[in-house]
């Protein structure tokens, strides 16, 4: 009887789905790590077999407001630090996770096709560029780091007339390469990947070191799994993936 009884559970145990088992991690990443999170989400995946990561662009801000609103976000991996200080301060962080992983460069770019040629900050200021993509200083981090560089250059305020506003790093890219505009301020690692459609002019000096931090959230239901992920990150397969696609050492 004690037999039958063992080999019921057993059979009740192997025909449970192994999604059972299994735990789906929510990642909120800023746009500019879209293309190198989608590798290492896949590589993540393959020695963490049968859980899956769901990942979740935008900016950084936006992302953040999603947290504090109650969207179920594990781990947050912002592009700016500001921002992962404001979600410390919101209690939407847990700071003893905190790390930064890679760090980026800001760049000034132009359409490939039929675009004036610009060389410095300074030629922003002719009456041949009209529109320049930035991104929105309340939720985009590449925005004030494009702030912080022209008002270095004392030129936020002359320009400012003709900014177009875009909401992520990504959207300023687009405008870009879609030529909407003449020139835009995106990371280094977005305007590589479109080098058949636009050039960096230059890379621009002058404001704070891009530098991303990432942490888990302080409400996530998977906590050892989403710190699997924040240290597969700092590991030397994952950092090899990140500096392909452009990103430095933290």
């Amino acid at each position: 009887m004690r037999h039958r009884s063992r080999l019921a559970c057993l059979v009740l145990a192997l025909s449970v789905p192994f999604s059972a088992f299994a735990d789906e991690l929510t990642v909120s990443a800023a746009a500019s790590l879209t293309n190198a999170f989608k590798d290492l989400a896949k590589q993540f995946e393959a020695q963490s077999p049968g859980n899956t990561v769901r990942l979740n662009f935008a900016a950084s801000g936006t992302l953040l407001q999603q947290i504090s609103q109650g969207a179920p976000v594990d781990v947050f991996a912002s592009a700016d630090q500001p921002t992962m200080d404001k979600g410390v301060e919101q209690k939407l962080i847990d700071p003893a996770t905190r790390k930064d992983f890679v760090t980026n460069a800001l760049v000034l770019i132009t359409p490939k096709q039929g675009s004036p040629a610009v060389k410095t900050l300074q030629d922003l200021d002719r009456a041949d560029i009209k529109r320049i993509a930035v991104g929105k200083l309340a939720t985009v981090p590449v925005g004030r780091y494009t702030k912080e560089a022209l008002d270095s250059a004392k030129l936020w305020s002359k320009l400012e007339p003709k900014f177009v506003q875009a909401d992520s790093v990504r959207q300023v890219l687009d405008y870009v390469s879609r030529g909407e505009v003449e020139a835009g301020f995106v990371y280094r690692t977005d305007a590589a990947i479109m080098p058949d459609t636009v050039n960096i002019a230059l890379t621009v000096g002058g404001h704070s070191p891009v530098s991303y931090p990432i942490a888990l959230t302080a409400d996530t239901k998977h906590k050892a799994l989403a710190q699997q992920f924040v240290d597969f990150l700092a590991s030397a397969p994952a950092q090899e993936v990140l500096a392909r696609y452009g990103f430095g050492k933290p």
